[in-house]
C-alpha cells in the first residue's frame, strides 16, 4: 500500500494561475483538485475532503471572506489565501476569519510550497501539539519555551520575562509559522472586551525583542507582519 498522498484543492477562476499552481502542486507529488467558484470549493470540500485549500478571493459568485466563513462553520481545513487583494485590511480580515495563511499575488512558488508544508504540519500538530503536550516545551533556534515552568530560555539563559511577556511569547509558539493577527491575541490573551488598540502589544513585543533577540531592529524569533499581526519562527526558517 502505497503512502497517502496529500490533496489539495485549487480554487481559483483565472485559468493561468490555476495551470501554474497545478503543475508545481503535481511536480511534489500532491494530488490536486480544481474549481472556480466559491460554491464548487464548498461542494468538492465537503464530498472530497481535501488536506488543504488554496483559495483566490476574487472569485466570481461568492467573496472569498464568505467562503471562508461557509468553510470554518464545519471543517478546520487549513485554508491559505492567495489573492491578488494586498491591502492589510483584507489580510487582516481573511486571517480573523479563520484562513491559516495569506499569500499576495504575485508570489514566488519557493515560499509558496513552504507555507503550504507549514499549514498541513499545523493539522497533525496543533496548538495541542504531540511535542508540546508530552514535554511541554518548544525550541527553536536556542529559543526554548518551558511551558511547564512558564520560562523562556535563549541558549539556556532566563530570558526575564513578565508574566504578560511570556503569554505572548507561548502563544505565539504554539501556532509557530503561522500568522496570529493583532486581534486574536488581544482577544485570546486580554479578553473579548479589549479594544483594537495595537498599541499595547507593541509596548510588550519591544520589550520582548530586547530580551530575547540578539538583535532586535533584525529578529530571527518573532516576525512582524506589518498591519496584521505576528508570526515565531519555525527550524527550518533558519
Amino acid at each position: 500500500m502505497g503512502v497517502k498522498r496529500d490533496k489539495i484543492l485549487i480554487a481559483e477562476d483565472d485559468a493561468a494561475i490555476s495551470r501554474l499552481l497545478k503543475t508545481l502542486l503535481k511536480a511534489q507529488n500532491y494530488d490536486v483538485l480544481e474549481t472556480t467558484t466559491g460554491e464548487g470549493a464548498l461542494a468538492v470540500i465537503s464530498s472530497h475532503c481535501p488536506d488543504l485549500v488554496l483559495l483566490d478571493l476574487g472569485l466570481p459568485d461568492m467573496d472569498g471572506t464568505q467562503i471562508i466563513r461557509s468553510i470554518r462553520k464545519w471543517t478546520k481545513i487549513p485554508i491559505i489565501v492567495v489573492s491578488a487583494r494586498s491591502d492589510e485590511e483584507d489580510k487582516a480580515m481573511a486571517l480573523d476569519m479563520g484562513a491559516d495563511d495569506y499569500l499576495a499575488k504575485p508570489f514566488g512558488s519557493i515560499e509558496l510550497l513552504a507555507r503550504i508544508r507549514t499549514a498541513l504540519r499545523h493539522t497533525r500538530t496543533t496548538a495541542e501539539d504531540e511535542g508540546i503536550a508530552l514535554h511541554g516545551r518548544y525550541e527553536v533556534n536556542g529559543l526554548a519555551i518551558d511551558y511547564k515552568k512558564y520560562r523562556v530560555y535563549v541558549d539556556g539563559r532566563d530570558a526575564g520575562l513578565t508574566p504578560n511577556e511570556y503569554r505572548i511569547v507561548a502563544y505565539l509558539g504554539r501556532f509557530a509559522g503561522r500568522v496570529v493577527t493583532y486581534k486574536t491575541l488581544l482577544r485570546e490573551l486580554w479578553g473579548p472586551q479589549t479594544g483594537s488598540d495595537n498599541k499595547i502589544l507593541r509596548v510588550h513585543m519591544a520589550s520582548i525583542r530586547r530580551k530575547i533577540e540578539p538583535n532586535p531592529d533584525e529578529p530571527r524569533y518573532i516576525f512582524t507582519e506589518t498591519g496584521i499581526g505576528y508570526r515565531m519562527a519555525e527550524e527550518e526558517e533558519y
